[in-house]
Parts: structure tokens; C-alpha cells; sequence
């Protein structure tokens, strides 16, 4: 899952994605940190972001070195892209950073080459507590019995809307309303605003998964796919029917307008997103922007599950027990939540969570759209995520793309991701 500013993703799982299953890593190399005769432990520490995220990080680690005067950490931080692309060389050198920031979709895929550190153990040793997150997020980093990821806050999909357009047009979304009535909602937009309903479909992996849960089935298993090309070119072709009824945005259009998004570019009155993600909109755009339910198969279940960027730990470190202290800091410091705010998504750890509490509107409506989903008890565990999922996304929004433009029909749109997913999952 992706985390607050303007992030291309196409380009980033472009890095993370061949290239990255093509250098095959290693554990060979070298450990990383070092130390110095006076016991002091310097630790490499990085992430993706935006410069303002890195200036929010970067108060942290003061805040954690004046606490923690033995141990210095080096930073290094890149847009989304370069990060793994980075990344990626060092870890087949057995050279990753101590620390770094994860993503759901990339911990397998490292665990299988041996790049990642069990944070069990440590934990059992007392150097990182895994008590006190909200809403289950310790699980969240847990593969296969071994812990490696903690959570350092949480968001789910979200419909972010402009609510002026959707006053205008009479609508108002509400909890459990169906597909059904959403694209009905999308029409009467079309039909009395004179712009798109949606900023279109096609390409995005994680509410096709949420589509597929309310019916019981699932983008990923563990070990591959959990859809059929049936179910694939029924999507696909519904999103292309959107484009040409006008109840989609034009995507070429969508395209010229990056880095704005479809709705702060005033192309599509609402688009599904990550919740946390409602800051930016209020940045980019002119209008009022909100959250609103995800819509629904049956008039309840959404699917729904919260996701969470994490902190990883190398497998290679000299300094597994400054890394877990590290961790454990970044994720439960109250001055940590209140420095980083809604930055990487809610924060994950009850501590944090009470530290910061949101004064701005944006912030508020992030916080009451969580805690809302938690306590109408529809969250569902997340679907778990083979190694090669990275390159499978990549591949769905690349021929979701394709095809949404029109230079690639739908059945030959679903064949080739079907032959591109078994290739990225099976190796």
C-alpha cells in the first residue's frame, strides 16, 4: 500500500517489479551498521516520502538520539521509485540498511531471499513491545510465524468525493449503499454537472481485492491468484463501459493532469483511494473533499481491512538489538505521533494515537472514517501477499491502463495479466 503525496506508481513497480525479480538476492555480503571504540552504534535508516515526510523523520530521530545518545542513525530517503530501485541493489550486495520502511507486498518477496530480519526474538528479549497497537496492527508484518514488519499507522480505501459537485448533484453516499446505487450516483453527476462521475477503475489492485472479498473471494491467496480470467474481464469490461458512457473521466485526460489527481483537477467529481491519502486533495484542489463508504455487493460487507507502511529490519545487521530499540521507539513514542501525524496514516500504537489529536478538518475526517470502520466491526483480516505480488500489480495497472485508453481489448488485456501473474508468482 502507498502512503500520503503525488507517488507514480506505474514507474515505481516498474523498478520493483523485472528488474527486481531479475538480480535475484542473496544473503551473501557484508553486515550492516557499525560501532566505534566508545560503544556507540551507528544504524542506516531509510524510507520513501516526500521532503516534508523526511523533515517530520528526521525531528524524530533527533527526538530519538537525545533519548538514545549511543546510537546514531544515518538517513537516507527517496522518492518511491528510486527507494527500491536502491534498495534493491544493496540488499543483493547483503548490503541493506539496518532499518527501512515496508509495504505488504514486498515482505515475502524479501523473506524469501533472506534480506529480512525475524523481529521475534527480539521482542522476546524485551527490546520491542508488541502490546498496545490498535485493531490487531502487531499481526499486520507476520509472515509464516515470523514477524517482519511493524506497523507505524494504519488507512483503508476510501471514496474521497468532492462534496460540493455531489451537493450539487443531490447525491449523498451512505453506509452499505450498493454498486448499483453508486453508479447511479455517478450518471446523475454526469447528467447534471457535466463532469465524470469516477476517475475510473481499471487499474486499481486494492479496490478490485476489496470488490472480490464481498463475494468471497480475493486478489491474492498465499500462494497466487484468488480470481478467475471470468471474474478479471467482467471488471475490465464494466470499467471500459464506464469510460465510454461518460461516467469514468477520459483517461487520457486523467493522465495529462498528473501530478494533480482526476478530482482536484476537476475531471471526476469523486476516485477511490487510501483514506490517509484526503490530505493531499485539500493541498492540490479549490473545492471541499471528503470521505465516503466504499459501496457494497450485498449492503454490508465491504471487504474492508486496514493497511500500514511498517518498519523492516536487515537480516543483515550487526545491531539487531539497537534495531528492535530503534523500532520500538519509532512506533510508540508519543512525541513520535505527535511529530508525525497522520503523515504514514493513523498512527498504529494507541500511545500515538492519543498523543495526536487532529485540529485540521482533513485529519479530523481521517480519524473519524477509522475509527467508524472499527467500530462497525465489518474489518476483515488483509488478503495475504505472495513474493512476486509487486510485479503482478504492476502488471495490472499497466494493462488496466492499456486497455482504458483503448489500445488494448479487454480479453487480450485479462489474458496477458493472466500470463505475466503466473510468471511473477511462480518464480
Amino acid at each position: 500500500m502507498r502512503t500520503h503525496g503525488t507517488v507514480d506508481r506505474r514507474n515505481l513497480l516498474k523498478f520493483a517489479g523485472g528488474s527486481l525479480a531479475a538480480l535475484g538476492l542473496t544473503a551473501a555480503g557484508c553486515g550492516t551498521g557499525s560501532g566505534s571504540g566508545d560503544g556507540t552504534v551507528t544504524l542506516r535508516y531509510a524510507w520513501w516520502g516526500s521532503d516534508d515526510r523526511a523533515k517530520r523523520i528526521n525531528q524524530t530521530i533527533a527526538l530519538f538520539e537525545e533519548k538514545h545518545p549511543k546510537i546514531k542513525i544515518k538517513t537516507d530517503f527517496q522518492p518511491y521509485a528510486d527507494f527500491w530501485k536502491k534498495f534493491n541493489t544493496q540488499a543483493s550486495a547483503g548490503n541493506a540498511p539496518d532499518v527501512f520502511q515496508n509495504a505488504i507486498g514486498f515482505l515475502r518477496k524479501y523473506d524469501a531471499k533472506n534480506v529480512l530480519l525475524d523481529l521475534r526474538e527480539q521482542a522476546g528479549q524485551g527490546n520491542l513491545r508488541l502490546d498496545g497497537f490498535r485493531a490487531g496492527l502487531e499481526k499486520f508484518g507476520e509472515v509464516d510465524g515470523k514477524l517482519l514488519g511493524i506497523p507505524v499507522g494504519s488507512n483503508s480505501m476510501a471514496l474521497v468525493v468532492d462534496q460540493a459537485v455531489f451537493g450539487k448533484a443531490g447525491v449523498a453516499p451512505r453506509a452499505g449503499w450498493t454498486w448499483d446505487e453508486y453508479h447511479a450516483a455517478l450518471a446523475k453527476i454526469r447528467d447534471t454537472q457535466g463532469r465524470a462521475g469516477d476517475a475510473g477503475l481499471y487499474g486499481i489492485m486494492y479496490l478490485y481485492d476489496l470488490y472480490l472479498r464481498q463475494q468471497g473471494k480475493a486478489f491474492f491467496t498465499t500462494a497466487g491468484l484468488g480470481f478467475t480470467e471470468a471474474d478479471l474481464t467482467d471488471w475490465w469490461t464494466r470499467a471500459h463501459q464506464g469510460v465510454q458512457s461518460g461516467v469514468y473521466a477520459d483517461p487520457k485526460r486523467t493522465i495529462q493532469a498528473k501530478p494533480k489527481s482526476a478530482v482536484t483537477a476537476e475531471l471526476a467529481a469523486c476516485e477511490f483511494t487510501w483514506d490517509n491519502f484526503t490530505v493531499r486533495y485539500a493541498s492540490e484542489g479549490k473545492s471541499r473533499y471528503g470521505l465516503a463508504p466504499i459501496p457494497t455487493t450485498d449492503g454490508r460487507r465491504t471487504g474492508q481491512y486496514l493497511g500500514s507502511l511498517m518498519l523492516s529490519g536487515s537480516r543483515r545487521t550487526k545491531h539487531p538489538e539497537e534495531v528492535a530499540r530503534f523500532i520500538d521507539f519509532m512506533v510508540h513514542d508519543p512525541e513520535v505521533g505527535k511529530i508525525m501525524g497522520y503523515d504514514r496514516g493513523v498512527p498504529a500504537t494507541t500511545a500515538q494515537y492519543e498523543a495526536y489529536v487532529p485540529s485540521d478538518p482533513v485529519g479530523r475526517q481521517i480519524a473519524a472514517y477509522e475509527k467508524q470502520l472499527v467500530e462497525s466491526r465489518l474489518l476483515e483480516p488483509i488478503t495475504p501477499h505472495p513474493a512476486g505480488a509487486d510485479v503482478t500489480e504492476a502488471a495490472f495497472l499497466r494493462l488496466g491502463e492499456e486497455m482504458s485508453l483503448g489500445t488494448r481489448p479487454v480479453p487480450d488485456a485479462v489474458k496477458q495479466f493472466f500470463t505475466e501473474a503466473k510468471t511473477a508468482l511462480s518464480s
